[in-house]
């Protein structure tokens, strides 16, 4: 079986305290309460056979935050792969937007289990901007290995 593949955007910006990145905490009951690990690029799954990873990343920044993903250079940050297999790819665009404009796409599951009940919620509840220090305590573990590739091209 082939491994699940999500890309997504990493939005940057230069600041007086530093660089900073948009994360965007994942919505639904599991996160609710949780802040590190519940962090991350803000992405969604494609099948390659159907559209480019570039593409994909695009349209799901569009989904999961209800704005158009911004024009500008993308940097590459590559490949990871979660502990859950899936294999994430993102860019970095350094762009400005506030998080007070995001208008999150939602999900529906059935909530609490086995209740019969289905809700929706959204796909992320908060999006923040973070310094790369407090990104690296809350995001996705994997995906900090992007935080040190922007680092890198950044610097």
């Amino acid at each position: 079986m082939t491994a699940k593949r999500s890309a997504g955007l990493l939005l940057y910006r230069h600041t007086d305290g530093g660089l900073e990145v948009l994360l965007g905490h994942m919505g639904g009951p599991f996160f609710a309460k949780k802040d590190a690990g519940a962090w991350g690029v803000p992405k969604g799954e494609y099948e390659p056979e159907e559209e480019t990873a570039w593409d994909a990343a695009r349209r799901e920044f569009q989904e999961e935050l209800g704005l158009p993903a911004p024009d500008g250079e993308a940097v590459e940050l590559g490949e990871v792969r979660q502990t859950n297999g899936k294999v994430v790819t993102a860019w970095a665009i350094e762009a400005d937007l506030d998080p007070a404009t995001i208008d999150p796409g939602t999900f529906r599951m059935e909530w609490p289990p086995k209740s019969g009940n289905v809700q929706e919620f959204p796909e992320l509840d908060r999006v923040e901007w973070f310094g790369l220090d407090r990104a690296r305590a809350v995001i996705v573990k994997a995906q900090a290995a992007f935080l040190d590739r922007l680092a890198e091209h950044s610097g």
